[in-house]
């Protein structure tokens, strides 16, 4: 009777601090923080108690028109895919065809890092929780818009440079969960949309999400990426295919779907219609801390945090002493956020099709409430501090700046035109096309661009395509002490592709 009256108990509490939350003055917020940031369009689920209580969408799913985004808009996920693909992973472990310690040469021959002793100790639990010694993002400018196979960019791995100690450190990865998905569909004989498909989004029901811009169909209700110019100003981005790298972010969502999914991971991989998804024993690996991050344990960050880290596919820590589980992922345009304070049964997501995104703002300014926290503005905070940042960022009108009016190359366009090979890529072709000099990616069409004269002998590149993550690059040909071209050097400034890493020789 006691346990009994203890469990009504919190039951009424939970209840209560739902119905207290005044969503109307809610959604205000939220309305005027989209307006505020001057995104396109913006789509918002929460979740309390195994209910969804809140989901809406805000703004246009295009600048332009006037169509407005709503709970199942569609938008991409990104790294949010990652938590999915741990659960796939947590499943076949279950089913006994892999063990989460098992070396993921076992699985995959093929698969090498930096180095063949490191190679041959990597598990598939090291794959999940960012510590092979591979620094953040370090690689991706492999698979990125690349028409390579999933398999063809895990054998150019071993080509990454290494920046840490064997688990003895932390960079956020794709190319490892990109690994995990090959080693899935290796182990199971089926594709990763088949497999996340089958095994998470038909059980949970989220009807809403597909895994390939190819399956839109006749779906009208797509919202469109934007990237933005130097006068932040929102325009229009094509859709790209991220089917070569499903498993690191490859789920096309909305917040009506990922609010049933948050609600599942919150009963512990239960759906709704009381199939489990995995064990309470997987739960707890995933929620578990794998990589410890650095805290300020003097002066608590604004989220009051007290430790951080990543477990398997979601990183980990607490809001303010409440345990928080997380997500964020990055498209090409889009930018979203899942955050769930399981012990208050309480999540939300945030979904957008713009670079310029308040997820933060908006789910910290939901946990506030829900948590009868002071209403701190955190838009108008983050706000402030995105555009300091941007205004701080002078890595282009630096480089601009450093421009010396006047000068000629010193190589004639016989001498510069031919192929180059990265390892780490493959083959860059430089063309004279007419008039124009031309720089062509042999896996990467998307990356196509024409070269202008920059300085001596560096080429400003531009782009045949609108690039969402960078804008002004150069590249330069180098030569040796006799005048012989010997390679090509890339200078992209941005903070998300190291083009450096695709230096290339000339080799023909």
């Amino acid at each position: 009777m006691k346990k009994l009256f203890i469990l009504l108990f919190l039951f009424a509490v939970s209840t209560s601090i739902a119905q207290d939350v005044d969503l109307k003055e809610l959604d205000a917020y939220i309305s005027k923080t989209v307006k505020d940031w001057g995104i396109p369009g913006v789509s918002v689920g929460i979740v309390k108690d195994g209910e969804i209580v809140f989901e809406k969408g805000y703004g246009v799913m295009e600048v332009g028109k006037r169509k407005s985004p709503d709970e199942h808009t569609l938008y991409a996920i990104a790294s949010n895919t990652k938590a999915f693909t741990a659960a796939i992973i947590a499943q076949l472990v279950e089913e006994g065809k892999l063990n989460w310690d098992d070396k993921v040469q076992r699985h995959l021959p093929y698969f090498e890092v930096y180095d063949p002793t490191i190679s041959g100790m990597i598990t598939v639990e090291d794959l999940l929780s960012h510590n092979v010694g591979l620094g953040t993002f370090s690689g991706d400018g492999i698979w990125y818009k690349s028409e390579l196979s999933t398999e063809e960019v895990v054998r150019r791995i071993k080509f990454v440079p290494q920046a840490y100690e064997f688990r003895d450190g932390y960079g956020y990865s794709n190319l490892m969960f990109i690994t995990a998905g090959d080693l899935i569909e290796k182990i199971t004989g089926k594709s990763f949309k088949e497999n996340v498909t089958d095994r998470i989004l038909k059980p949970v029901g989220m009807d809403d999400t597909v895994v390939s811009v190819q399956d839109f169909g006749n779906n009208k209700n797509v919202a469109s990426p934007h990237a933005m110019n130097d006068k932040n100003e929102n325009y229009v981005i094509p859709w790209v295919a991220w089917d070569n790298v499903q498993s690191t972010g490859g789920i096309i969502s909305s917040v009506h779907d990922m609010s049933k999914w948050m609600i599942t991971n919150m009963n512990h991989g239960v759906t709704a219609s009381n199939d489990t998804l995995f064990t309470i024993q997987n739960r707890n690996n995933m929620w578990n801390l794998h990589n410890s991050f650095g805290v300020n344990q003097v002066k608590r960050n604004s989220t009051g945090s007290q430790y951080a880290g990543y477990g398997l596919g979601w990183f980990l820590g607490d809001y303010h002493g409440h345990f928080r589980v997380r997500h964020g992922g990055g498209y090409d345009g889009m930018i979203s956020t899942v955050q769930m304070l399981p012990d208050e049964k309480l999540g939300v997501v945030v979904l957008t099709n713009g670079p310029k995104a308040p997820t933060n703002a908006i789910a910290y300014a939901v946990f506030d409430r829900f948590l009868s926290r002071d209403k701190k503005d955190w838009s108008t905070e983050m706000l402030e501090g995105y555009d300091n940042w941007k205004k701080s960022d002078n890595r282009i009108a630096d480089r601009k700046s450093k421009q010396i009016k006047g000068t000629q190359p010193t190589l004639e366009r016989s001498q510069i035109v031919g192929t180059y090979h990265a390892d780490i890529y493959g083959n860059f072709y430089v063309k004279q096309q007419g008039k124009d000099l031309v720089l062509e990616w042999e896996h990467t069409p998307l990356l196509n661009s024409h070269l202008t004269h920059f300085n001596y002998d560096s080429y400003e590149i531009n782009w045949d395509e609108p690039q969402a993550w960078y804008s002004f690059g150069t590249v330069t040909f180098e030569k040796d002490a006799y005048g012989t071209v010997t390679g090509i050097s890339f200078d992209v400034p941005n903070d998300d592709f190291f083009f450096y890493e695709m230096n290339a020789k000339k080799v023909e």
